[in-house]
């Protein structure tokens, strides 16, 4: 009995022309090895229009409406991002190809994706749960969709006044922050948008949420990290009447007076990662913790 075929699915980043040549080695290196491929038609189109040759695929789809065993994203973690938000509920696992910048969820190198294939059609790999924050809004239902992997960010207007944010967990009142906005952000989004303004490293299993405020008024605003089993609301009041709400970069705008109700969403994202691979591993090669010779 023949084994089953796997099934790629593949989402990518339209504006880097010159990285195009990695997507033709990994589309040959997934033919190669007896792979399907179906693609994102927005990148199917571009690939098209940068490649202008033909180029061999099983299917194009929009959005969410495919099938398959893996999830491809090629980009950077802002591509990875949005890849995860189309796999949604699905248990689909993603591996992040990375042909942007840092590249904490697309780790994944194009040097390395001959061996990470070979792992894969031999299935050597592991997969990494990651968790979501889900906002909800009872006064204005947001239109946009309401999960993130990284993070939510509440966020004063660009032009407005510092906003008033106050802040119940499990209906205990923590603090009202003045700041120029309020970050709460996964175990996955801590090395993101939440430590550039400050927030706290946390390992990717640690089942925690980290609030950390943005250009606080106050310089003993600090920031805190909670277990992730609870329930943040935030109410939030602006000279200009309205705020926004950021959820992985994806902005929406909000009326004063709308509360936002933050918890752990009920599903997860799982991640392929190689064998043996540790988040430490990361840390070493993205921050260069380890690198200094004088220890």
């Amino acid at each position: 009995m023949s084994e089953k075929k796997l099934t790629f699915a593949l989402f990518g980043h339209t504006f880097q022309a010159e990285k195009s040549v990695y997507i033709e080695a990994l589309l040959s290196m997934l033919k190669e090895r007896g792979g399907k491929i179906v693609i994102a038609r927005n990148f199917y189109q571009y690939l098209k229009n940068t490649l202008k040759r033909p180029f061999a695929v099983d299917g194009v789809f929009d959005t969410t409406d495919y099938e398959a065993d893996i999830v491809l994203s090629i980009g950077g973690d802002g591509t990875f991002l949005q890849a995860a938000s189309n796999v949604g509920e699905r248990d689909t696992p993603i591996l992040g190809i990375n042909t942007g910048r840092l590249g904490f969820l697309a780790d994944t190198t194009p040097a390395e994706m001959k061996q990470t294939f070979d792992d894969i059609f031999q299935h050597r790999y592991q997969i990494e749960s990651r968790s979501l924050l889900q906002v909800e809004c009872p006064e204005q239902p947001l239109r946009g969709y309401p999960f993130g992997l990284n993070e939510i960010s509440v966020l004063k207007r660009d032009s407005s006044s510092m906003i008033s944010i106050r802040t119940t967990v499990n209906d205990i009142y923590l603090n009202t922050y003045q700041a120029d906005g309020l970050i709460l952000a996964t175990p996955t989004g801590s090395t993101a948008y939440s430590l550039s303004v400050g927030g706290p490293i946390i390992a990717p299993q640690s089942n925690t949420i980290a609030m950390t405020p943005v250009a606080p008024h106050s310089l003993n605003m600090r920031p805190i990290v909670l277990t992730d089993d609870c329930q943040i609301i935030l109410e939030v009041e602006s000279r200009s009447h309205n705020f926004l709400v950021s959820i992985d970069g994806r902005s929406e705008t909000c009326r004063q007076g709308s509360r936002l109700i933050i918890r752990k969403a009920p599903f997860t994202v799982k991640l392929i990662k190689r064998l043996g691979h540790h988040f430490f591993e990361t840390l070493h090669q993205k921050m260069m913790w380890g690198a200094d010779g004088r220890v």
